[in-house]
C-alpha cells in the first residue's frame, strides 16, 4: 500500500477500492442519507452543482476534500453532472446498516453517462438519446452503430469516411465511443463538440463483437438480422452493446433486436433540416 493510503479508515479504504474500479467516472458514494464525493470528484461536484466543498478526516492519513448532497436530491443533481459531460457511477449501500456491526457493503449499481440513461427526467420525449460507436475499418469504410437504451432502438450501417460527418450530424450523438488508439479521431470529434468516450482497442474486435451480440440475442448467427456481412458495422455494434452492459451492470432488456440503417441512395439531412421538416 502506498504511503498515501496507509493509515486510512476502513470506510475510505472501501471508497478508494471502488473508485479504482471506476477511474473514469465521478463516483457518488452513498453514506446513510447522503451521496458523498471525495478528492477530485468533490472538486468537480462542488463546481458543477454549486455545493459546499469541505474536508473529511481519514484516520492517520491526510484529510480529503469532500462534497455531498442528500440522497433525495439525486434526481435534481444527476442531470447537471451529465450535462457537464461527466460519467457518473452510483454506489449504493447493498445491505441495511442496522443489520451489520461491520462496514456496510457497497457497490456500483449503475453508471449514468450522456448516452446511457433510463431516467425519465434525463430524457426528452422529442429527441432520441443515442449512444454511438464509430469503427474505422479498411479501405475508408467506417462502421457506425447507435442505440437508444430507453426505447430499444439499435441500428448499424457502414459509410465511406467522406460521408461520416453528415451521418453523425443526422444521428446527433449524445455520446460517441471511439477506439482510444485513434487519438487523432478522438481529438477531431471533441473539436467538433461531441462528447467522446475513448474505449480500449480490444472492444473494437469482430470476434468480440460477434460473441457479445450472439450472447445477448441468444442466437447462433447474425444472419437472421441481415447484418452479418457488415463487418465494420458489427464491430461498432459490439462496442455499443458492451458499453450498455457495462454501464447498466447487466443485460439491457430494452435491446431486443438490431437492424441495418437503410439510407443508401438518400440524402443525409443535417439536424436543422430534420427539425424544419419535423422528422
Amino acid at each position: 500500500m502506498s504511503g498515501r493510503r496507509m493509515g486510512q479508515t476502513p470506510l475510505m479504504r472501501q471508497y478508494f477500492r471502488i473508485k479504482a474500479e471506476h477511474p473514469d467516472t465521478l463516483l457518488l458514494f452513498r453514506m446513510g442519507d447522503f451521496y458523498e464525493t471525495f478528492e477530485e470528484d468533490a472538486l468537480k461536484a462542488s463546481d458543477v452543482l454549486g455545493i459546499v466543498l469541505t474536508k473529511r478526516a481519514n484516520g492517520a492519513a491526510k484529510s480529503v476534500p469532500l462534497a455531498g448532497f442528500p440522497h433525495h436530491a439525486l434526481e435534481n443533481h444527476l442531470p447537471k453532472l451529465i450535462e457537464a459531460g461527466l460519467r457518473v457511477a452510483i454506489c449504493e449501500q447493498l445491505e441495511d446498516p442496522k443489520s451489520t456491526r461491520s462496514l456496510v457493503k457497497r457497490g456500483v449499481t449503475e453508471i449514468v453517462t450522456p448516452g446511457v440513461s433510463l431516467r425519465d427526467q434525463m430524457l426528452s420525449p422529442k429527441q432520441a438519446n443515442y449512444l454511438v460507436a464509430v469503427h474505422f475499418g479498411k479501405k475508408r469504410v467506417v462502421g457506425v452503430a447507435y442505440a437508444d437504451a430507453s426505447t430499444g432502438e439499435f441500428l448499424l450501417t457502414e459509410v465511406d469516411q467522406s460521408r461520416l460527418d453528415d451521418l453523425l450530424q443526422s444521428i446527433e450523438p449524445a455520446e460517441l465511443l471511439v477506439n482510444k488508439a485513434a487519438q487523432e479521431s478522438v481529438r477531431a470529434f471533441r473539436d467538433r463538440g461531441y462528447t467522446v468516450t475513448p474505449r480500449e482497442d480490444w472492444v473494437f474486435d469482430r470476434d468480440f463483437a460477434d460473441a457479445t451480440l450472439l450472447e445477448h440475442f441468444g442466437t447462433h448467427s447474425l444472419k437472421g438480422f441481415g447484418i452479418s456481412g457488415l463487418s465494420e458495422g458489427v464491430v461498432a455494434a459490439g462496442a455499443v452493446l458492451h458499453y450498455l452492459i457495462e454501464t447498466q451492470k447487466g443485460k439491457p432488456e430494452h435491446i431486443r433486436r438490431i437492424q441495418q440503417r437503410m439510407d443508401e441512395g438518400y440524402m443525409l439531412l443535417d439536424p436543422q433540416t430534420r427539425r424544419n421538416l419535423e422528422l
